[in-house]
């Protein structure tokens, strides 16, 4: 600022002394909050911390893209999109995500404790709803 012809720099107020510990603990306290609601179990609460997929020797080898993912944890319970459903809401989602298009994919990452019968479930939902081919998620044998 330039304030030499007037000599407006007398009339300015000092800068206000102290506030330098301040400076500090606001730093301190945003370096907090994004420690402790940056969590991914904050950011992303939708799967639980004990979801395992199933380990399977050549789980690599298969995998194709897919257009959409669900996650299902249990009986009556899936995850799609963030949102928590059952399988009713299961099975109008997937039809609301097929309309209109032809050859979609669809992956389900299952728990290990998922059933056969409800993984089967799973497969005939995507299947009346119009999805070409369903791929089940696995993990690589170490």
């Amino acid at each position: 600022m330039i304030t030499r012809p007037l000599d407006l720099s007398s009339r300015l107020k000092p800068p206000p002394r102290g506030f330098e510990s301040l400076f500090y603990v606001n730093g301190g306290l945003i370096v907090l909050f994004f420690v402790l609601f940056g969590s991914r179990f904050v950011l992303s609460p939708g799967l639980g911390v004990d979801f395992d997929v199933p380990v399977m020797p050549g789980a690599l080898e298969g995998a194709i893209a897919t257009d959409v993912v669900v996650a299902i944890k249990g009986a009556d319970m899936a995850f799609v999109e963030g949102a928590k459903v059952n399988f009713a809401g299961l099975r109008q989602y997937l039809v609301e995500r097929t309309q209109g298009r032809t050859g979609m994919r669809l992956l389900v990452q299952a728990d290990a404790a998922l059933t056969t019968r409800e993984l089967m479930e799973v497969y005939d939902m995507a299947r009346a709803a119009g999805f070409a081919s369903v791929q089940i998620a696995a993990e690589p044998a170490p």
